[in-house]
């Protein structure tokens, strides 16, 4: 009898409906049936199976290929007196088909992401030098805060200034449809210096719902190549491309980089609550590197994108 260690055991559910039509089918033939028993015995070539069974090469062929697609037997070359033969062997040591597994397997409710632009700002506070530019052009003059609060700063794609802060409004509907698992939000980000200077720390805390949430230390104001996405019109003399950053925040604390860097969480921030909830960028001037700013849209820098909100969900 066929050593049954080495054999598998065939769960078959109704979410792969393909997979269990074929074992089925497979399995629907008498003969096919009395072939599998043959082969529990030990194993045959198709030759001998055919001999046994009184049946046709072609016919025993087919029953053979029909019980392989299935997954039921191994069917390998061997060498024989009269060439290269096929032996048939035994795979599966049991079948079962479970009409109630798929009801009962998680749902992975995929994860929805949020754009926001990086001009829609919904309160700031900019001191210069600082500036606004969109893809084609400055907004305003330079080192002046006027462009900040001007209508077409909706359409920035890079700013910057030494020290204030920008706040954004995100609508926490999407927080709502399902149970959340964490919500992450991801930007790219430099210091500001005159030009630019790769040396340059700053210290640029982040706020969620108005509460600080860690300070982030930006090494540099980063140029010397240009970013891959700057228009061609935008200058090499100055910034170029910021750090990718991104945060974390569950129901156990906010993690940057998978190190923890607040105890603050979903419930804590209260970012369930009401119609929208605030994610802040600060430098503050009594920080002890007030290196400034340059945030980046999706249009400058390294990274295609604005300031991203991924909101993961549980299984459901």
């Amino acid at each position: 009898m066929e050593d049954l260690k080495n054999k598998e055991n065939v769960h078959l559910d109704l979410k792969d409906i393909q997979s269990a039509a074929m074992i089925g089918k497979a399995l629907s033939s008498e003969t096919r049936l009395e072939i599998l028993r043959c082969l529990v015995d030990r194993a045959m070539t198709i030759s001998e199976l055919a001999e046994a069974f009184y049946l046709p090469m072609s016919s025993m062929c087919l029953h053979v290929k029909t019980l392989r697609e299935a997954g039921l037997i191994t069917v390998v070359p061997r060498p024989g007196i009269r060439g290269s033969q096929k032996l048939c062997g035994i795979r599966a040591s049991s079948v079962t088909l479970d009409l109630f597994a798929h009801t009962s397997r998680p749902v992975h409710k995929p994860p929805v992401f949020v754009n926001m632009p990086i001009g829609h700002y919904s309160s700031c506070e900019i001191h210069p030098p600082c500036g606004i530019v969109s893809v084609n052009a400055y907004l305003s003059q330079e080192d002046s805060p006027h462009g900040f609060y001007s209508p077409e700063h909706t359409d920035a794609a890079l700013l910057w200034f030494t020290w204030g802060y920008l706040e954004y409004q995100f609508s926490n509907y999407p927080l709502l449809q399902d149970k959340v698992s964490r919500i992450e939000f991801s930007f790219e980000i430099c210091s500001e210096a005159p030009g630019y200077n790769n040396n340059w720390p700053s210290d640029i805390t982040l706020e969620l719902n108005r509460r600080r949430i860690t300070t982030i230390l930006i090494k540099g104001d980063y140029g010397g190549r240009k970013g891959i996405y700057n228009p061609s019109w935008w200058s090499d003399s100055v910034t170029q491309f910021g750090e990718y950053r991104k945060i974390c925040v569950t129901h156990e604390g906010c993690f940057m980089d998978n190190a923890k860097v607040s105890g603050e969480t979903i419930e804590s921030l209260g970012l369930l609550e009401n119609y929208f909830f605030t994610f802040t960028l600060r430098v503050d001037p009594d920080s002890e590197h007030v290196g400034g700013m340059n945030l980046f849209g999706s249009r400058f820098g390294d990274y295609a994108q604005d300031i991203i909100m991924k909101v993961e969900y549980e299984n459901s």
